[in-house]
């Protein structure tokens, strides 16, 4: 048991370092490419964020244990907002400016609505999990397409000044590149390996384990950018991370699960886990973008319900899952 143990806390740690890294090597690559700078926060930096999701989840369903992927990819939406939107509200109230949020907002929505199609008959076939790809495919092309054609606003200008602050030579940039993508992989085999037989020594399902331990680690690069971003006053950045995330967390972690191995759902998945998810996606619409003049902003008050959430849910995961 210690031996899993260390390797989840070693795999955890080495895959924050790893996925750092890898951000900052895409992002100056990207920049040294030319591409705009809201196109490198929304998709090099979306997905840069979100990769310790999918390689943990892509090798989790290879390797015949799906439940730890679908567990990782709603656990980490579930904490994106809780835990690290609540925490970053907690230590300064979050000021939501940028229309490119107002727009993307809606859109993680619809797709938490959509998500809950597959589960219905308590599995995600290889069908559904490639139509979610396509889905997710769509989404991309329209960003890039707005991001290429729409006027530039604060979120633009945040994301130019954060490339900029990790600009570095082409040749170091690729390097990290390729550096930080391969420590991902090594990082998360070991993660997988630990938290699986620690989910078997425990006698618990992997699905609580990619919930609880597994989300809360492949959270943390999100965790750690919110926080940076809100003490530079760069807000927006810090709301849009989160939003993508759960987007990218949304469709594509979980196709990709699916695409590799159906995902049979443990009878709960739909009415606990998804239903908890989307109530959570819900409140952040109706706590970041109010419908008077007001300005709109998720304040303290704000954070600590998010946070009394994920202890309520956690809480009610270790009496369901752990103690069962």
């Amino acid at each position: 048991m210690l031996l899993p143990i260390l390797a989840v806390i070693f795999g955890l740690a080495l895959l924050v370092w790893s996925a750092d890294k890898f951000v900052e090597g895409a992002a100056a690559t990207a920049n040294h490419l030319g591409m705009p700078a809201l196109l490198i926060g929304m998709v090099i930096i979306g997905f840069g964020t979100s990769a310790p999701e999918m390689v943990v989840s892509a090798l989790a369903s290879s390797q015949g244990n799906p439940g730890l992927a679908l567990g990782n990819a709603f656990g980490s939406n579930i904490t994106n907002i809780a835990l690290i939107l609540g925490i970053t509200a907690l230590l300064a109230p979050i000021a939501v400016a940028s229309q490119v949020l107002k727009r993307e907002a809606p859109i993680l929505i619809a797709i938490t609505i959509l998500v809950a199609w597959p589960l219905v008959d308590g599995v995600i076939t290889a069908l559904e999990a490639w139509i979610l790809l396509a889905v997710f495919a769509l989404y991309m092309g329209w960003s890039i397409y707005q991001g290429m054609t729409g006027k530039e606003d604060t979120l633009s200008t945040e994301f130019d000044q954060e490339i900029q602050a990790h600009s570095m030579p082409l040749g170091r940039a690729v390097m990290w590149l390729v550096i930080g993508l391969i420590l991902l992989i090594v990082s998360s085999r070991i993660l997988v390996w630990g938290a699986v037989d620690i989910a078997t020594a425990l006698g618990v399902s992997d699905l609580i384990i990619g919930l609880t331990v597994v989300a809360i680690g492949t959270s943390l690069p999100e965790l750690a950018s919110a926080i940076a971003a809100v003490r530079k006053n760069e807000h927006d950045l810090a709301l849009g991370n989160v939003i993508g995330s759960n987007m990218f967390n949304t469709l594509a972690v979980v196709g990709i699960a699916g695409a590799i191995h159906p995902i049979d759902l443990e009878p709960l998945v739909l009415s606990r886990d998804w239903l908890v998810m989307a109530a959570l996606t819900f409140m952040l619409l109706i706590f970041a973008f109010r419908p008077n003049k007001r300005p709109n902003r998720i304040n303290r008050i704000h954070g600590g319900i998010f946070v009394a959430c994920y202890i309520g849910y956690t809480l009610y995961l270790i009496q369901t899952g752990f103690m069962a």
